[in-house]
């Protein structure tokens, strides 16, 4: 796209490629910008753009198209999540991701926003269900936090249950907007996010972490408990 990437990307591999979808230019209605997609041999790069134009430029249903987060259901078909300005959108992509398809009733965006959504979508499975996870509050203050919701199906609805990450007054503030790696055959599964350094109060002022995303006996997640040491290295 030629243009400035900005905010989260999502890099997802299909058919021994990788593919990396990013924002570019924290576009604005009648701007160019939005989501675009490049596409590399390997994970590291070098990307190369897929599309020569934007995946999605326009504002549909009011989210600014950024924080895109891609998604392959069980049954092979792509989701990607995305939307900022308080509203998430869903849509589906075809297999080589150079458009979007159409839903059952012909339309290509559904806006699926849960209460007090306001960014960074994401999205896994475990044991059958659809954990869908976002980022409340704003980036640059102390109240960034991560809340989710469990549904049945890919597309919603997504109620929302919780809190499940946020600030620590022994830790740090403005913890939030958020992945989820899950260890290869293991029931093990780590949450990576920003937070702010106490002291530290610029915007900018962030570092990445993660810690353990545990779950109790219903499958709810547990609320993170946030560390200065981090993990262990998964494989020892």
């Amino acid at each position: 796209m030629g243009k400035k990437s900005h905010v989260a990307p999502s890099v997802i591999e299909n058919n021994g490629k990788y593919y990396f979808f990013f924002a570019a230019n924290d576009v604005h209605q009648g701007e160019v910008g939005g989501i675009g997609v490049a596409v590399a041999d390997k994970p590291e790069g070098p990307y190369k753009d897929l599309l020569g134009k934007p995946l999605i430029n326009d504002i549909v249903n009011g989210a600014q198209p950024i924080d895109q987060f891609v998604f392959k259901d069980k049954d092979g078909t792509f989701y990607m999540y995305y939307g900022g300005w308080r509203h998430c959108n869903v849509v589906k992509l075809s297999s080589d991701f150079t458009r979007l398809l159409p839903f059952e009733d012909g339309s290509y965006y559904k806006e699926i926003t849960p209460q007090s959504y306001v960014e960074g979508p994401f999205m896994f499975m475990k044991d059958g269900k659809y954990y869908f996870m976002w980022s409340e509050g704003g980036w640059t203050g102390p109240d960034y936090k991560v809340a989710y919701a469990i549904a049945d199906n890919p597309l919603g609805p997504f109620e929302r249950i919780g809190t499940i990450l946020e600030q620590d007054p022994q830790i740090a503030t403005g913890a939030g907007h958020h992945s989820v790696i899950k260890i290869p055959n293991e029931d093990k599964y780590f949450i990576v996010y920003h937070r702010r350094p106490l002291g530290k109060k610029e915007a900018h002022e962030r570092v990445t972490c993660i810690d353990e995303l545990k779950f109790d006996k219903d499958g709810k997640i547990i609320p993170v408990k946030m560390t200065f040491s981090g993990v262990q290295h998964p494989l020892k």
